[in-house]
């Protein structure tokens, strides 16, 4: 799937700066929380805060029409569940990474998807969980042929393409907006690879970045 993910122009028109770096693991063996990803947790937790990354993604919310005190960016709502909280090695993994870096990072099991991911403005008509609503026209969503897999950019996942403790294959969505550099961004996803790799020595791993006019 990864060469066939797409971002809309409407989106980088929205936020010139966006950038998303994909990332596709096959071969997963994830699990139960355990020492090794408690420790990945409470390494972030003791990072400094990055305000003025998470400042951005505010903004970035109410340029579609989001309040951000009410639907927070993730990684605002996960920099104000410190200590970080324990889900599986894999979430744990990519949640220690995401709030090192101030960068919204999204899991999401490949084999659960139904076409390509994309990332759009919805139209409004778009099929959604019903715990998450129908998006509002306008709203920035990611997007499968079923319908909505994250609502508000990167505030909410739905059910369906979590991930799971028998999860296989994994499609991780890393979002940046300046003032995080793409170096940065690079970095964070080679870090994320390494943990990866740690917790499954066979995985593949392989990315793809996407920035405007790209």
């Amino acid at each position: 799937m990864l060469d066939d993910i797409w971002v809309d122009e409407s989106v980088f028109a929205l936020r010139p700066d966006f950038a998303v770096l994909l990332v596709t693991a096959h071969g997963l063996r994830n699990g139960p929380s355990d020492d090794r990803s408690r420790a990945w947790l409470a390494d972030a937790s003791a990072c400094s805060a990055q305000p003025e990354k998470i400042e951005a993604w505010r903004d970035a919310y109410r340029a579609f029409g989001a309040k951000p005190s009410r639907t927070r960016p993730s990684v605002d709502a996960l920099t104000r569940r410190l200590p970080l909280p324990e889900i599986n090695q894999v979430v744990d993994a990519y949640n220690s990474i995401s709030v090192k870096h101030a960068l919204p990072i999204g899991g999401e099991d490949l084999d659960r998807y139904s076409g390509p991911a994309r990332l759009i403005r919805a139209v409004g008509d778009e099929e959604s969980e019903e715990a998450l609503g129908r998006p509002e026209p306008g709203e920035v969503i990611w997007r499968d042929d079923t319908g909505v897999t994250c609502r508000r950019w990167n505030w909410r996942q739905v059910a369906r393409t979590r991930l799971t403790e028998e999860t296989v294959n994994a499609l991780f969505i890393l979002e940046r907006l300046e003032p995080m550099t793409l170096e940065e961004l690079k970095t964070a996803g080679e870090e994320l690879g390494d943990l990866l790799s740690e917790l499954s020595p066979d995985v593949r791993v392989y990315t793809r970045l996407l920035f405007g006019g790209r």
